[in-house]
């Protein structure tokens, strides 16, 4: 089969479609012809040799597809070659065929594109995840989502929505606070122009917000403590801004703050099916229905997945940026 190889140039990374191993797979796993895949930033962080996969892991790129089932295990029941499903990777995405944990799979919506259902796993599983099992973020709170025109963050806006939570985003350009404001999102702050703490406490009347789920990591770390209501969350789940800050002790204590550090990535598959299955009876329908949508920024070739990680690298992307296999 053919997937995407990483060599390490001078200039960078490269990335080539090319021939390589085919896939095994276990009895309780199935194989699938892959028709799409999706770009990361840990996918832009482990082609630079900076994020390996997780052991045992495929060494391929790509952390979420969709594509019809090729091969079942067997020990596999209730799905049939053909079906039209999609799931989260721990890698492998960027190939022809892949093997997932029978248990991983959601199925497609009949009305559902190839690339619309690989814009759900692993940024609306990541959103998930973070906003309600580790935030705990309830109806009526106030969510700060950094970075909110990402993959990621046009999630997060629409599932806070969904359960009458209150979504502040920030985002680098008019355009993309824009797009967030569409959304869902009721403060939309340029972080290139602005200082989001001072816009924070001018919009909560000096309070702060419940929830911050927070890519950015140590340039972010000591305005995102301050910006915390009493009792408040933020989750930390990226280091665009570094792996270093610094905070005020005495506001964690005296606050009751929480700092949760998540990685959906590294989890065992075990907690991921549980993940997929929470969310599965609880979103999953609302996306079926349309209530809530996968936003796709443009579509690349598999072929050109090079392009696509310049693009992403760049910031252009609001929602994500799909891979298509042929």
């Amino acid at each position: 089969m053919n997937g995407i190889v990483v060599t390490q140039e001078p200039n960078g990374p490269l990335l080539s479609w090319t021939t390589v191993p085919d896939v095994n797979f276990a009895p309780d796993e199935v194989l699938v012809n892959v028709r799409a895949t999706a770009v990361n930033r840990a996918d832009l962080m482990q082609a630079t040799g900076n994020y390996p996969p997780p052991p045992g892991a495929s060494p391929i790129l790509g952390l979420e597809m969709a594509g019809e089932i090729a091969t079942l295990g067997e020990e596999v029941e209730g799905w049939e070659v053909g079906d039209r499903v999609c799931a989260l990777l721990p890698g492998g995405g960027y190939a022809e065929q892949v093997n997932v944990p029978a248990e991983m799979l959601m199925k497609l919506p009949d009305d559902w594109s190839f690339e619309m259902g690989t814009a759900v796993p692993e940024v609306w599983l990541t959103a998930y995840v973070n906003l309600f099992l580790e935030a705990d973020l309830q109806a009526g709170e106030i969510a700060l989502i950094h970075a909110g025109a990402s993959g990621v963050g046009t999630a997060a806006i629409q599932l806070a929505r969904a359960v009458d939570a209150i979504p502040y985003i920030t985002a680098g350009s008019e355009i993309k606070l824009g797009r967030c404001r569409e959304l869902g999102a009721e403060l939309a702050i340029n972080y290139k122009t602005e200082d989001f703490l001072e816009k924070i406490k001018e919009a909560t009347d000096g309070k702060g917000v419940d929830v911050i789920l927070d890519p950015v990591g140590g340039t972010y770390l000591d305005r995102n403590i301050k910006a915390l209501n009493r009792f408040g969350r933020l989750v930390n789940i990226g280091l665009l801004g570094g792996v270093k800050g610094e905070i005020n002790m005495a506001l964690l204590l005296i606050n009751r703050l929480t700092i949760v550090g998540s990685t959906l990535r590294s989890r065992p598959p075990a907690e991921k099916i549980t993940i997929t299955k929470k969310f599965e009876s609880g979103f999953w329908p609302l996306l079926k229905d349309g209530t809530l949508k996968p936003i796709i920024d443009t579509t690349f070739p598999i072929e050109k997945a090079q392009d696509a990680h310049l693009y992403v690298a760049d910031n252009k992307n609001i929602g994500k940026v799909i891979l298509k296999v042929e």
